[in-house]
């Protein structure tokens, strides 16, 4: 068995490009098969998950469609299934089914499995460039009026970790003090680290803003509804691998709760109410404990179970600049929550409008005896 979790050895010299297009490198397999792909890098496993990063899969997926269709087709939706955890340390096999080419539109599947189950699936649409004619009817949903990201860089993303390649600055939640939770807006910016190349064309920049449209999607629900959202369990048991409350290690935790307000205000991931979780918990004994009388609901479980994009203007935005992405839940109940996310350019532009379902579950009490 090999030591690597890819099914090639991954190079070990920097390419000069992008950390995500590094992360979102393919290989192709095509002398066994030329609709057979395999992730080049180990993927994303993000401190406390149950798996790897969902959106990479979703990225991945994508990447290998994209290269089964002329490069007049540009990719306009793209519906997903979460199927299983994926696992780190495994190969992904990526199976693209050209399942139409029409003269306006092109239709892929893509499964994506790991020791011959399948993980995730998914179904895109493409269309060829101008074949909605020259006269168009024609609207787009306004970005709101909101501050601009700051220059000033983040500080360490204790939450995300260091590996992450992309980041993020999150603006205070719309409509926060509502008692309504369908009114409230989760807001953010959000951009790959460094600069895409050009060798990948604007399918690289789909790839990075698919990766990107997974951040804290259905984590929506749970700060909507003010819940405290990482008690889920990852897979490990072991705490130092993460298996503490926050479902990241209970010294990550004394960490944050050293830093001034001020500090953690400047870090990626961070908003007011984790500052205001942090300040009402305690590490004891290895455990992270809620302080006398300021206990909230407690996430059980929460992971996506779909994730849907349109791709509104597949060529009018570069993913290493600045998007800014609002998102808002309609509806949640009976176990499960639906979130609406819009992304922009920063100048406005509507570039992609993405639906996501999750099962989110609330920790039960224990039985009575």
């Amino acid at each position: 068995m090999s030591s690597y979790p890819t099914l090639i050895k991954p190079p070990k010299e920097p390419t000069g490009k992008s950390a995500i297009e590094d992360v979102l490198e393919l290989t192709h397999l095509e002398d066994i098969n030329p609709n057979l792909f395999t992730n080049t890098r180990p993927l994303w496993h993000p401190p406390g998950a149950r798996g790897i990063y969902g959106g990479a899969v979703i990225a991945q997926c994508l990447a290998a469609a994209q290269r089964t269709v002329q490069p007049s087709f540009t990719v306009h939706s793209m519906h997903c299934y979460f199927v299983l955890n994926g696992n780190a340390d495994i190969p992904i096999i990526y199976h693209v089914e050209r399942v139409r080419e029409g003269r306006s539109f092109a239709t892929r599947t893509v499964q994506a499995r790991q020791r011959g189950a399948p993980i995730f699936t998914t179904t895109l649409s493409f269309m060829r460039e101008g074949s909605g004619g020259k006269k168009l009817v024609e609207h787009a949903h306004h970005m709101p009026d909101v501050p601009f990201p700051s220059d000033e860089q983040p500080g360490e993303d204790l939450l995300r970790g260091a590996n992450s390649p992309f980041v993020s600055q999150r603006i205070d939640i719309l409509n926060n003090d509502s008692s309504r939770p369908y009114e409230k807006r989760t807001r953010q910016w959000i951009k790959a680290k460094g600069r895409i190349s050009d060798d990948g064309g604007h399918q690289a920049h789909l790839s990075a803003l698919a990766y990107m449209s997974d951040s804290y999607f259905i984590g929506t629900i749970s700060r909507v509804h003010k819940l405290w959202r990482y008690s889920a369990s990852p897979a490990s048991a072991n705490k130092k691998e993460g298996g503490g409350k926050l479902g990241i290690t209970p010294e990550t935790v004394e960490k944050l709760k050293k830093l001034d307000d001020a500090t953690l205000r400047r870090m990626e991931g961070m908003d007011e109410d984790i500052i205001a979780e942090l300040r009402n918990v305690d590490v004891k004994d290895g455990e992270v404990v809620w302080k006398l009388g300021m206990e909230r609901p407690e996430i059980g479980m929460m992971v996506s179970l779909d994730h849907t994009i349109y791709f509104h203007s597949p060529k009018d935005f570069r993913a290493d600049e600045w998007m800014f992405t609002e998102c808002d839940s309609p509806w949640s109940g009976d176990g499960r929550g639906l979130v609406h996310q819009r992304m922009y350019t920063k100048d406005g532009t509507l570039i992609a409008t993405c639906v996501q379902e999750g099962l989110v579950r609330l920790k039960q009490d224990a039985p009575k005896l």
